[in-house]
């Protein structure tokens, strides 16, 4: 899903590096690293841009004290994200609103080295919202840090006085579209808006959550039609039966891949259950099963996950 920049999120502090500069920087061999990540950031080139950017956001006192870790973006990740953005440096810089929430939202209110993040889970930054850093070989050897793309850590474990910092090649950005706004930004989601739209749930599914959604695709709506007999029009005439289906998809919380319970009942919104086995296949109640054919699709108020067959409840 492709992230139209909106979003005024927060977050990152300071810096980091890969290489020998950086590690010179953090004080060398040394036990006790005497620089703190503003100090490291501001004597490693690669990390310049990110520095002005923390000084205009006011955020330097901010970043040296505490025990932080920072996902730090080189020089090339700004420069991705200025083009991506289509805005200069200057009008970066300038907008501290936004420039605030990008930082902050690369920073963790703690110290965590890269053995401790949890795989998978959610991670909730100082500015708010939540990212996951998901691992593909093991977190030694390929790891990424996602929000709504991939961006790779590239160096780790950069100790500084007052925490940690952790390389990216990619500025973070924080999901920045609801749960329904981000449906109706994806074509293979077309009939599921124009269901939650005549089922009157729009508003609900634009609260504050966090909600996770099963999200059936076009597809899957077609081949419900056809195993039903019933057009889509009557489909979309029937409020009650609409809503008791829709709110079958949906859970109260929000539960990324990583966190769902294999093989146990998990309870939706309508009030029953189905199951999730190790293969990411669900059973209704009805012993139809569908496949998780995509997951953690991030929205602002929670999650979707999409499935490949229309979930029914008995």
């Amino acid at each position: 899903m492709k992230t139209v920049f909106n979003r005024r999120t927060v977050l990152i502090a300071a810096a980091l590096g890969a290489s020998t500069t950086l590690l010179q920087a953090c004080g060398g061999g040394d036990d006790e690293p005497q620089h703190t990540i503003v100090e490291v950031a501001q004597k490693t080139p690669d990390l310049s841009i990110l520095v002005e950017a923390v000084v205009a956001a006011d955020l330097v006192p901010t970043l040296s004290t505490g025990a932080l870790t920072v996902f730090a973006p080189t020089n090339a990740a700004f420069a991705a994200l200025l083009a991506e953005l289509g805005i200069t440096k200057e009008a970066l810089l300038a907008d501290k609103p936004l420039l605030t929430a990008v930082l902050t939202y690369h920073v963790l209110g703690s110290k965590v080295e890269l053995a401790n993040v949890p795989v998978g889970k959610p991670i909730t930054p100082v500015g708010g919202g939540f990212f996951k850093v998901e691992s593909a070989g093991g977190l030694a050897n390929e790891t990424r840090v996602r929000v709504d793309g991939l961006s790779n850590i590239t160096a780790t474990d950069i100790e500084a006085s007052n925490g940690v910092v952790h390389l990216v090649d990619r500025v973070l950005l924080p999901a920045n579209r609801d749960i329904v706004a981000t449906a109706q930004a994806l074509p293979d989601f077309s009939i599921l808006v124009e269901a939650v739209a005549a089922a009157g749930l729009v508003e609900t599914l634009q609260g504050t959550g966090p909600f996770t959604v099963f999200a059936p695709t076009n597809a899957a709506f077609a081949a419900l039609l056809a195993e039903l007999g019933v057009s889509k029009a009557a489909l979309l005439a029937d409020k009650a039966m609409l809503t008791k289906v829709l709110t079958y998809h949906v859970l109260p919380s929000r539960v990324l891949k990583a966190e769902v319970p294999v093989g146990k009942p998990i309870t939706t919104v309508q009030g029953q259950s189905f199951t999730i086995n190790a293969s990411l296949q669900i059973t209704d109640q009805n012993a139809r099963v569908a496949n998780l054919v995509g997951t953690d699709v991030f929205a602002s108020n929670g999650v979707i996950h999409v499935v490949d067959r229309v979930l029914l409840p008995a």
